[in-house]
């Protein structure tokens, strides 16, 4: 074999990337076009959040903040990401899996040159990409309205969004693999969403609760996602902590990835 014909052979094991990037990309659009014709879907992805976050401020406004170095901004805004990445993100993201599922176009993906998590991760890009744009508006808009001084800590905020993200998408995946039809998947996501927003501090901040419960909430998903986020923008989170945040978070990862790859059902349930 030549120098020149021995150039293009391809090495065993090599990703070829920019075809990777071709197929992320033509599901995304895909994907996109769909979820723009659900005007009901994007309307509960691009409002919730917002109303809620108008809502919550009643709610903070009774909370003693008092020597947790939180305000009423740095309450109120890091919750508002809690509820994109939950709802716009794991709800929203449930229910287009069991949707292509049960129309069979995951099955007929697979027969294609996409991998399962390129199909998985193409089905996710519109959702992840609205959210994305959702957070940064609130982060900018919520904090230009409270007056609130810019994060102590960007780095440990942009952290738990993106990690917030990813594990948002594998537990959609979970969720959608115990859920049969899409009306079902408001019924299998309601558990999740209410823990979350009661124990892992969206609403509630966990550092004005009772240490003992503080502790085993800080174990939920969401939690290490809303750590990052509020105490990365006051500055309030020692090493140790910050380390804990992570290792949580990133033990629900890959947790969240071989739940999907043991459950997930690529053809309709029955």
């Amino acid at each position: 074999m030549s120098t020149t014909d021995a150039a293009t052979v391809k090495a065993p094991g090599r990703v070829d990337t920019s075809a990777m990037g071709r197929r992320l990309r033509a599901l995304g659009r895909a994907e996109l076009t769909l979820l723009m014709r659900n005007k009901a879907m994007l309307f509960v992805a691009l409002a919730t959040p917002v109303l809620l976050t108008i809502l919550m401020r009643q709610t903070i406004s009774g909370m003693n903040l008092k020597g947790t170095g939180l305000s009423m901004g740095t309450v109120l805004i890091p919750g508002s990401i809690g509820y994109v990445l939950v709802f716009a993100v794991y709800a929203n993201l449930t229910g287009i899996y069991v949707t292509r599922r049960e129309e069979l176009v995951l099955k007929r993906l697979r027969t294609g040159e996409a991998s399962d998590g390129e199909i998985l991760t193409g089905s996710a890009l519109p959702s992840l990409v609205l959210a994305l744009g959702q957070c940064a508006l609130l982060l900018a808009g919520g904090a230009a309205v409270l007056d609130l001084a810019p994060p102590e800590r960007p780095e440990l905020v942009v952290a738990g969004v993106l990690l917030g993200l990813v594990l948002m998408v594998l537990l959609a995946a979970v969720s959608a693999a115990f859920t049969r039809t899409t009306e079902a998947s408001q019924i299998t996501t309601f558990p999740f969403m209410a823990i979350s927003f009661v124990g892992s501090g969206v609403v509630v901040p966990l550092d004005v609760m009772p240490d003992a419960l503080a502790n085993v909430c800080s174990l939920l998903p969401v939690s290490p996602t809303m750590e990052l986020v509020r105490n990365g923008w006051v500055g309030t989170l020692s090493g140790a902590d910050t380390v804990k945040a992570l290792v949580v978070l990133v033990v629900w990862i890959v947790l969240g990835t071989l739940a999907v790859r043991r459950w997930f059902p690529w053809e309709p349930r029955r």
